[in-house]
């Protein structure tokens, strides 16, 4: 259990939270919400002993282990396995202990200890880890010190889920994963036995992953029970924004139907009017609540062009000669497609966004554009390419001289006004600006003349929960073509019509959602263990006589446990992701919770169990 009483904390004159009280229960979910600079990270700073509070004091249970993803990874040569291994500091020490020690009873108590925290399963978690993360199985013995930061973050988060400490802190732990390994966080933190506590801008991994959120704001502290979307609803009762936020809804859903009725029998405007037809479905009066904060973004509607705009033929795409990230890629883009690309870190996503965009040419094929087409290109990495010494106002401004021939101050400050650029702002140094306000100005700078093709590669990277709401809604009221990637499983979801899958240098059409795609998305990675496993193997003499499992039949009982077991907990999981779980009988909540705990027992054991069978 952590209990936080009358907790203060100040930095210089100003304070961040004033007498905050919060109490949380061993083997809670919490979601730790609020908007940039509330005091989040900050809270998670003290709660890990990081910072010394001004007054009041944080406790937790005897033999409770505190738990946070460092950001200060030692610089060494140790392979990736390795690393994450260490991290267990006791563990490692009776490794170490082992070796040494001579006496033969406390020798007999090492192991006994390493057999009851599990020791000798270690190297297949760490690896399973780490794989989920994305790392290939070849890349588990390479240097830590060979991988970028982004990479090293990611072993860093493998590091401490490895531990599995009672209490565990991730502070946007999804900030350096693609799609496919946020899709496989989520699966992993669903199934975290111990406390967790989660600061993200991820509406979706919230929305799956927690059962009460703490609110920081104006320096206080606030719990509640239930999900993001449930903290958002009761938010907007007790506000008294239902009726007025309602009505809001309601004329958006007005226009959106419009925009069906008009064009859902065209057979031009089909896809279109059917990711309208999604986008309405999924409307909610938490949408609506979250629109009301957000800074509105307005990209403009471009004039109709004949389809294909884009019609990529046979191409071969890369970067060095003889050696091309894409081949055979036999793609249309027609005026109202809604396309995401899925694929995993280095497949060539952003590969093929810069071909679609001209910024990059084929070695082989053609690529066919339409004379009239315009595209607005959005790529994470712009923001590092804008001059810091200038001012939002003075480059839109160059802008309109560039296209037009002439500038307009009412008009440079409207195009500006359509991304939440207010005078001030807009006349601030854009090295001033938050990674959010430098991504609002790339959205007004793309779009600028209308872009029939909005391509958008990570666009909500910087942007917090609010601004990715605004971002979704904008898109969908956007009436030119989109190609996306984003780790955003939400805004996939929600924008998007059709899903091209980038894997093993081609590209081709995804058949079926998101919900599909991380099934396979986990099947792929266990296919990739294992064939690495074999592999390791083949190459190491020492498996050549190993006798394969004699009993078939054993595997499969197994297998069809396993199925049932995941087939109940994903029921149990869907209930408990409703508002209307935790408004029945208290005593009925805490049957279903314990339920859910059991079946992930069961299940993880049966896994364990399957996975030393399958080993042998």
């Amino acid at each position: 259990m952590l209990n936080i009483t009358d907790l203060s904390y100040q930095i210089g004159p100003r304070t961040i939270i004033e007498n905050g009280n919060i109490c949380v229960m061993d083997g809670w979910r919490v979601g730790v919400i609020g908007h940039n600079g509330a005091g989040k990270s900050t809270l998670f700073k003290l709660i890990s002993g990081d910072l010394i509070p001004d007054g009041g004091t944080i406790s937790v249970s005897a033999g409770q282990r505190m738990g946070m993803v460092r950001q200060d990874m030692p610089e060494t040569d140790a392979p990736l396995l390795d690393v994450v291994l260490a991290a267990n500091e006791e563990m490692a020490e009776l490794w170490h202990k082992a070796e040494t020690e001579t006496d033969g009873n406390k020798i007999a108590e090492i192991y006994q200890r390493l057999d009851d925290i599990g020791a000798y399963s270690a190297p297949a978690k760490a690896s399973m880890l780490l794989t989920g993360l994305g790392f290939k199985e070849e890349e588990l013995q390479m240097p830590f010190s060979s991988f970028s930061g982004g990479w090293r973050m990611r072993v860093a988060l493998a590091a401490a889920l490895f531990v599995e400490p009672e209490i565990l802190l991730l502070d946007e732990p999804t900030n350096h994963l693609d799609l496919e390994a946020i899709m496989w966080l989520e699966t992993y933190l669903l199934e975290y036995r111990h406390t967790l506590m989660i600061i993200s801008h991820d509406r979706e991994l919230l929305n799956k992953c927690i059962d009460h959120v703490i609110h920081v704001d104006k320096m206080q502290l606030t719990l509640s029970t239930g999900n993001y979307d449930t903290f958002e609803r009761e938010r907007a009762l007790s506000a008294g924004l239902q009726q007025k936020m309602h009505e809001k809804q309601e004329a958006a859903r007005a226009h959106m139907q419009a925009f069906v009725d008009r064009f859902k029998a065209q057979a031009s405007k089909a896809r279109q009017a059917q990711s309208r037809m999604k986008a309405l479905e999924k409307m909610d009066i938490v949408d609506a609540v979250i629109a009301e904060r957000a800074i509105q973004f307005v990209f403009p509607n471009p004039q109709q062009i004949p389809s294909p705009m884009i019609s990529i033929n046979h191409a071969k795409v890369g970067y060095d000669e003889g050696k091309p990230i894409l081949k055979n890629i036999h793609r249309n883009i027609d005026n109202d497609d809604r396309i995401a690309l899925l694929g995993a870190n280095g497949e060539g996503k952003s590969t093929l966004m810069k071909l679609i965009a001209n910024r990059l040419g084929v070695m082989d094929g053609d690529v066919t554009r339409s004379n009239k087409l315009k595209i607005g290109y959005f790529s994470q990495h712009q923001t590092e390419e804008l001059d810091v010494d200038s001012t939002p106002y003075h480059e839109m401004f160059a802008l309109f001289q560039k296209k037009n021939g002439e500038a307009r101050e009412h008009l440079v400050r409207a195009k500006l006004g359509a991304f939440g650029f207010s005078r001030d702002l807009a006349d601030n140094k854009i090295g001033a600006l938050s990674g959010g306000e430098k991504a609002r100005l790339l959205f007004a700078f793309m779009s600028f003349d209308a872009p029939h093709l909005l391509l958008l590669d990570e666009p909500t990277n910087h942007l917090d929960i609010d601004a990715r709401e605004a971002l979704v809604q904008a898109l969908n009221a956007y009436q030119g073509a989109i190609v996306i990637v984003s780790h955003d499983p939400n805004m996939v979801e929600r924008v998007a019509d059709r899903l091209w899958l980038i894997k093993d240098g081609a590209c081709q059409d995804f058949d079926g959602d998101l919900e599909d795609y991380r099934k396979f998305t986990i099947q792929a990675r266990r296919d990739e263990r294992k064939q690495g496993k074999k592999k390791k193997e083949k190459n190491d003499p020492q498996h050549e006589n190993v006798t394969k499992p004699s009993n078939p039949q054993v595997i499969e009982k197994l297998e069809k446990e396993i199925a049932e077991l995941i087939s109940e907990k994903s029921k149990l999981e869907t209930r408990m992701s409703l508002e209307s779980f935790y408004t029945q009988d208290k005593n009925q909540i805490i049957k279903e919770q314990d339920n859910y705990e059991q079946i992930t027992k069961n299940l993880e054991n049966l896994e364990t169990k399957w996975l030393e069978i399958q080993s042998h």
